[in-house]
């Protein structure tokens, strides 16, 4: 599946290419010459943050074998392209339609799943990790079952019955097979635990947020007192790109215009900017395997008087929303919060120009738990209530069809007695980087 962020990137990269917008690299001097000023100016913000050590990987684990505890889970198993293998070991699990399993037992030896021919990369992954030789690489030939010697590989750690989470995200395909393989083990979803560890930050992820969201406001900024009318939306991506490139980090960011502002997440259409009309850029970029999201609505020129009062309903909103946010509120709470702005300003009723929640949980995803909506259709006894460490998108927003739609988006931190957003809200359409 082609997530949102990467299909901006396709398509901006598409189209930046076709406009023959240069790539900009570190050392490269008559590229850097030609770089706009603002975007020759960005500092390098690498190095910033250190990495996670494997005693932080450790404590994680610890910490997931009490959750396990907690919900009668034997084991959990962590499949593919799971983003909690890395938050807990260190390990990009990739192999396709081949599985690739990591499994932590609450009481017995890890091991991983992987094809044969994939045995020294899998044992060089764990030597760098937490578990360093303290795991077992079990593997299996094209023409084996990998869903029996998984199940194996739990029965002769003594799981021959009991609940094993499974990755939320572990595919369909794996997870029958697990099923029919082992019928005696009933497999559930690992989401409490996984989630249930992942969801409070502590402050090492904080300050990865922190600096993420930090470079990608420099870069925005960047790119704002670079644009020009007549650009395209393949312009701005070159130096979107010019931009991460220069503060140190991977990131991308789509660019809408006028009309297209109207939809949440765009179009993948050209776009040319005039003077007078909307823009909007929207995402992130990524720290030690964390990430911002971010966007910024603003006029490169005049706004009119409909766009300035459209832009304070909604700065209203997202300040609502961060007033509402402290530990022990309901998750629902917040995103009524927002929305009470927008539907008195007269943009009601309940989803019709506000057509999304308020916000969603972020961290090493850009949209993971918990979610800032009423009716949270998670599928999980999750708590209701917001807890300091928390992290979530606040971004409420407002989309007329065929004029133009304003969001305001930065992250926000639940504290011990509130909420702080980690960068700057925009004060305004015509100077949306004021301080």
């Amino acid at each position: 599946m082609v997530s949102r962020r990467l299909f901006f990137r396709i398509s901006g990269a598409a189209a930046a290419v076709s406009a023959g917008v240069p790539c900009f690299a570190d050392g490269d001097t008559n590229a850097a010459a030609s770089l706009p000023p603002a975007i020759a100016a960005l500092p390098s913000f690498a190095g910033r943050v250190k990495p996670f050590s494997n005693e932080e990987r450790l404590a994680r684990i610890e910490r997931a074998k009490e959750l396990m505890a907690e919900n009668h889970m034997e084991a959990i198993v962590l499949a593919n392209n799971s983003t909690s293998a890395e938050y807990f070991a260190n390990i990009g699990l990739n192999g396709g339609e081949r599985l690739w399993a990591l499994t932590i037992p609450a009481k017995a030896k890890p091991f991983i799943v992987c094809p044969a021919f994939e045995n020294a990369r899998a044992h060089e992954l764990l030597s760098a990790g937490p578990f360093g030789s303290d795991a077992d690489v079990l593997t299996w030939q094209e023409d084996d079952s990998p869903f029996a010697l998984l199940v194996k590989g739990l029965r002769d750690r003594g799981i021959a019955t009991g609940r094993v989470g499974l990755d939320e995200n572990m595919k369909y395909v794996f997870s029958s097979s697990l099923a029919q393989v082992g019928p005696q083990l009933t497999f559930t979803i690992a989401t409490p635990v996984t989630a249930g560890c992942r969801m409070i930050k502590d402050a090492h992820e904080i300050e990865c947020m922190r600096t993420a969201c930090h470079a990608t406001l420099a870069v925005y900024e960047a790119v704002y007192r670079s644009l020009r009318e007549g650009m395209t939306t393949g312009d701005v991506q070159g130096l979107i790109a010019a931009g991460y490139n220069k503060v140190g980090f991977p990131g991308e960011a789509s660019l809408n215009i006028g009309k297209f502002t109207a939809s949440p997440h765009g179009s993948r259409q050209a776009q040319t900017i005039r003077e007078g009309t909307v823009l909007m850029v929207d995402d992130g970029c990524e720290v030690e395997g964390y990430t911002s999201d971010i966007t910024r609505t603003f006029v490169l020129g005049k706004p009119t008087e409909k766009m300035k009062s459209v832009f304070e309903v909604v700065h209203g909103a997202q300040q609502a929303g961060l007033a509402a946010a402290r530990p022990g509120v309901e998750l629902a709470s917040v995103d009524a919060a927002a929305r009470k702005v927008i539907v008195d300003a007269g943009y009601g009723p309940g989803f019709r120009y506000f057509s999304h929640r308020v916000g969603h949980g972020i961290g090493m995803d850009m949209h993971e738990w918990p979610y800032l909506v009423r009716n949270d259709m998670f599928g999980w006894d999750l708590d209701p209530r917001m807890q300091a460490g928390m992290t979530f998108s606040d971004e409420p927003g407002i989309y007329i069809p065929g004029e133009f739609g304003i969001r305001l988006e930065d992250d926000m931190h639940i504290t011990a007695d509130g909420a702080e957003l980690l960068t700057p809200a925009s004060p305004s359409l015509e100077d949306p980087f004021a301080r």
